[in-house]
């Protein structure tokens, strides 16, 4: 029975892990989107 537990344990952390992944994922895609669009902006922008 402890091998289950050991399994379950290990699948709810990569769940874990995986969320946590996607997430700092997004946020660094927006930041970079924010940045590049700023940047854009200071350089003239479309004019």
């Amino acid at each position: 029975m402890p091998e289950l537990i050991t399994i379950v344990v290990a699948l709810v952390l990569a769940f874990i892990a995986w969320k946590v992944l996607m997430g700092m994922i997004k946020f660094g895609a927006m930041a970079v989107i924010g940045v590049g669009a700023l940047y854009f902006l200071t350089q003239g922008g479309l004019g």
